[in-house]
């Protein structure tokens, strides 16, 4: 044999394996798609069937299902900032929209913890861990936590302003970042067509992509395509109450174009190397939908406030269609993925959540004991005064924190250093309060509370607000008893 010849055959015998090896290390690519305001049952998986969810129905049958999946925080932008940083609302500073200072002034006992409308510009995001990781990352729909995506490590971005809803579902849209349409397009409509666009045109197909998809929809102002909603009209919630047709067919909409992306990712045979992850940013409104078995909605850490629809997607890894029962948050999304895709996270970077990776692979163990804790130092006034089933009816949520460790919640409160303690299995619906009964049980959970505030800088509101006046407070919280 001719020695050169042989020569070439020994260094492709070397070669291949080596090639082959690094076929199987390609990280995958990464679709977050993050519905707004879309509540834990709003959907047919979850076991409602009012409302037309087909696609994200089938997309369960694929999918890992959390039945226990919580937000970030009660509403939109604390929610955000959470997911994207991996970071708790004392280091990012985002605890609401808009002033924390909300509600009338004479119902306010103490001053509550200052809020940050933007996260801060050293902070990172998926977009930056992820870019920095080799990945394309790219945003659609509502930031809501800056101005722009593009500073926190997003390369391509449309529609991403800090606006929290649009002024218009149907063009003109008015939003920045994200020129109108024809007159009538619709929105959901046309984000769906910008990533659809970006996946067909714009992405370098050498690189794995990470695309941040959170929705507009379903957030108010409930506008829907013409005679869309006609189909809903005198129906019931499964609770009897009455039925939102425009909500309904938001939900309706917003689940046929995540059809069409997905059917988009299949015809470019990109679903065995796409991790699909759908959730929503909180929970829904309640005066719009009531969850089943939850109390209260958007705003309130009570459950219906902060339980979310969540499914994990990675065909042929994962398990399809398995429920998982424990607790996972949107924490822990960022520390998942960079386990999953052997990503790297800077140094000292703090993570307040765990990769849920054992759970998704099976392989490995996962504290199901852990605890969640949620702290909001400020005021989130009603939406409607009485009807939000919260703890008053003045207030979706007043100064709190909360902490959930196995099947017990503890919510603490910063105005009457009250406390309130539910078994989640037994008492879902969180009417029951055990505090005198378990005493020791919620002292701890107490205790607990305090040291991680204080690992994690966690500012409490202790001044009195001189413009507080408690008899008028009570005249108009009797208006609604």
């Amino acid at each position: 044999m001719n020695k050169r010849f042989f020569l070439v055959i020994i260094k492709l015998l070397i070669i291949t394996p080596c090639f082959s090896d690094s076929h199987k290390e390609k990280k995958p690519n990464i679709l977050i798609i993050n519905v707004d305001d879309m509540g834990w049952t709003d959907v047919g998986y979850m076991g409602n069937d009012v409302y037309r969810t087909p696609n994200i129905d089938q997309l369960s049958k694929e999918s890992m299902i959390f039945m226990n999946g919580y937000a970030g925080a009660a509403n939109c932008a604390p929610s955000r900032a959470c997911l994207l940083t991996g970071q708790t609302t004392t280091r990012h500073g985002i605890y609401t929209v808009g002033p924390s200072t909300r509600g009338e002034d004479y119902t306010r006992k103490i001053e509550p913890i200052e809020n940050h409308a933007h996260l801060p510009k050293e902070a990172l995001t998926i977009g930056n861990i992820f870019k920095q990781n080799g990945y394309q990352t790219a945003a659609f729909g509502k930031w809501h936590v800056s101005r722009k995506a593009e500073d926190y490590g997003f390369d391509y971005a449309r529609g991403t302003s800090h606006q929290g809803h649009p002024p218009s579902y149907i063009s003109p849209y008015k939003l920045s970042n994200l020129t109108d349409g024809e007159k009538g397009e619709y929105l959901t409509d046309r984000i769906t067509n910008e990533v659809i666009h970006y996946l067909k045109n714009e992405r370098k197909k050498e690189q794995p992509f990470l695309i941040y998809l959170p929705y507009y929809a379903v957030h108010t102002p409930l506008m829907v395509k013409p005679g869309s909603a006609k189909k809903y009209k005198g129906k019931k919630q499964l609770d009897g109450a009455p039925l939102n047709p425009h909500y309904a067919a938001l939900v309706e909409n917003t689940d046929w174009n995540i059809g069409r992306l997905l059917g988009v990712l299949e015809d470019l045979k990109l679903t065995d190397d796409t991790i699909v992850i759908f959730t929503s940013d909180n929970g829904g409104i309640y005066s719009i939908s009531h969850q089943l078995g939850l109390r209260a909605g958007k705003g309130s850490y009570y459950e219906g406030g902060l339980k979310v629809p969540m499914l994990f997607k990675w065909k042929g890894h994962w398990e399809a269609g398995k429920k998982i029962d424990t607790k996972v948050t949107q924490l822990d999304f960022l520390p998942t993925l960079a386990e999953i895709t052997n990503s790297t996270i800077p140094e000292g970077y703090a993570l307040d959540g765990n990769s849920i990776a054992p759970l998704l692979t099976g392989k490995g163990k996962f504290d199901k004991k852990r605890a969640l804790v949620y702290h909001f130092p400020i005021y989130l006034q009603a939406y409607e005064k009485g009807g939000d089933d919260a703890r008053d009816a003045l207030f979706r949520t007043r100064p709190g924190s909360v902490v959930i460790q196995g099947d017990w919640k503890m919510h603490y409160y910063y105005e009457d250093q009250k406390m309130e303690l539910y078994n989640l299995v037994e008492d879902p619906s969180e009417r029951n309060n055990l505090v005198d009964k378990y005493t020791k049980r919620a002292d701890k959970m107490y205790k607990y509370l305090q040291e991680w505030l204080e690992e994690r800088d966690g500012k409490i509101p202790t001044q009195p607000n001189p413009k507080y006046d408690a008899e008028r407070e009570q005249a108009e919280l009797q208006k609604y008893l």
